[in-house]
């Protein structure tokens, strides 16, 4: 396996265009400057979103989440909400995209003057890509799911560095998930800094034990649109739910687990740290979330 964001080659995406601050360009042909921001710092936001029967499901949550992100760190986007939601648009359009496809908003702060840390030595307006692809999840995760590993790459507080921002900023996340791929995992499982399991290095985390379903208190995680959705079809539908901390050895005896995210939905778990989980892939409960998250996106897409 190839973790949560796997996906099969579609040959359509070689020629789709690409939306570059306001102009609509061949993908071989959509470059940034070296001095921009998100290439010399990682200084932007991101959203991930999905294209699900003529629909941008979930979409004001999604912008929600980036205008919050970039007034946190100062960064002026440039474009009204009415106008970022044109352009995504324009860009579907232009690839006479309908169905199955994943969009990669990207923000950053834009060109500047020198490849330095200072934001007053910005002197453009903020770079605005938008990247869409024909992009499904792998058919076989489903009943193959996914390895953790433990990383020893801790999850940050909010004032040491923000999980709930969609920031560029990944190196952290990038170390913890090469961890993972080194001891034979697909992902890795991250804890918070005081030893509780927290969050996977691009999903969060779900498991399930005595019929229960358990995941952090979320003051470490991403603050994952699906992974809210997920919360509330649990209470919605009576399924139990637990938002606390949670030590590796509540972890090693569930029944079952699963990651969630806006590419993957819920992607099942099938061992963390070598040790197979017992219910068949997906879980009963997986099984039934998975159900009621599709209902859900297709409910958002009439």
């Amino acid at each position: 396996m190839k973790g949560s964001q796997d996906f099969a080659a579609d040959p359509r995406n070689a020629t789709v265009k690409i939306y570059l601050s306001g102009a609509l360009v061949p993908r071989d042909e959509a470059r940034v400057s070296v001095f921009d921001a998100g290439f010399v710092l990682g200084d932007g936001v991101w959203e991930g979103m999905r294209l699900h029967r003529g629909s941008l499901v979930f979409l004001d949550q999604h912008l929600d989440r980036l205008f919050d992100g970039a007034r946190a760190i100062d960064l002026d986007i440039g474009m009204t909400r009415k106008a970022l939601v044109e352009a995504l648009w324009a860009t579907l359009r232009a690839n006479g995209m309908e169905d199955g496809v994943h969009i990669r908003l990207m923000v950053t702060r834009g060109l500047k003057k020198a490849p330095n840390q200072d934001p007053r030595h910005t002197i453009g307006p903020a770079t605005v890509v938008i990247v869409a692809e024909w992009k499904m999840p792998s058919p076989a995760i489903v009943t193959q799911g996914l390895t953790l590993f433990t990383s020893s790459i801790r999850c940050s507080p909010a004032d040491m560095f923000d999980m709930r921002l969609n920031s560029h900023s990944r190196l952290n996340l990038i170390t913890a998930l090469l961890q993972a791929i080194k001891a034979g995992a697909d992902e890795a499982l991250m804890l918070d800094p005081h030893g509780f399991v927290s969050s996977c290095n691009a999903t969060n985390f779900f498991f399930v034990r005595g019929g229960e379903v358990c995941t952090s208190s979320g003051d470490y995680c991403f603050n994952g649109v699906t992974r809210g959705h997920v919360i509330a079809l649990c209470a919605k539908h009576g399924i139990p739910i637990r938002r606390g901390n949670f030590a590796l050895m509540d972890v090693y005896g569930a029944e079952e687990a699963f990651v969630t995210g806006t590419f993957g939905g819920l992607t099942p778990v099938r061992a963390i740290d070598g040790r197979p989980l017992p219910a068949g892939l997906p879980g009963p409960v997986t099984a039934r979330l998975r159900g009621l998250y599709d209902a859900l996106k297709d409910e958002a897409a009439r």
